[in-house]
């Protein structure tokens, strides 16, 4: 890889790195994996975890509380090229979902030191860049919690 990265996905960075956010506090709040599936948008965004019952309401305010604390934060964003023997070493990092041909050199994208995973999309240089982030609205249907998403007031 060199120096200058080209992301291979064509997401919105602030809502992109939203989702790193949102899926790290989903780790924390439930004890689940990141997000199984996702669809992310500049409008507006999707999210589907495996969980083993439906959330509170009052559990997602915690989530989005938690989120928009991140976001207001300012953390760096930040990512570093490094060998798969070495990333493996960070803890928490999920590279699960990583495809085969994912080689031996991976880009880390680190959220300060909120969040770190295996990334090839285009991300914003500090989370006070992404805006408030904002629960349209959400169902839990035999195990799988889908929030669905915007952001507010970006800048």
């Amino acid at each position: 890889m060199t120096a200058e990265f080209t992301p291979k996905k064509d997401y919105y960075s602030p809502m992109h790195t939203a989702e790193h956010v949102l899926n790290q506090t989903m780790m924390r709040v439930f004890g689940c994996p990141r997000s199984k599936s996702s669809h992310i948008e500049k409008n507006k965004s999707k999210c589907d975890y495996a969980l083993p019952s439906a959330p509170t309401q009052a559990q997602l305010d915690e989530v989005v509380r938690q989120v928009n604390a991140v976001l207001a934060a300012g953390l760096p964003v930040t990512a570093k090229t490094l060998p798969r023997a070495e990333a493996a070493k960070i803890p928490g990092l999920d590279m699960s979902k990583l495809p085969a041909d994912a080689g031996d050199t991976l880009r880390i994208v680190f959220v300060g030191d909120y969040d770190a995973c295996p990334c090839i999309g285009a991300h914003v240089a500090n989370t006070k860049e992404v805006g408030r982030f904002v629960l349209s609205s959400w169902d839990y249907n035999d195990g799988r919690l889908r929030i669905r998403f915007k952001l507010e007031n970006e800048q």
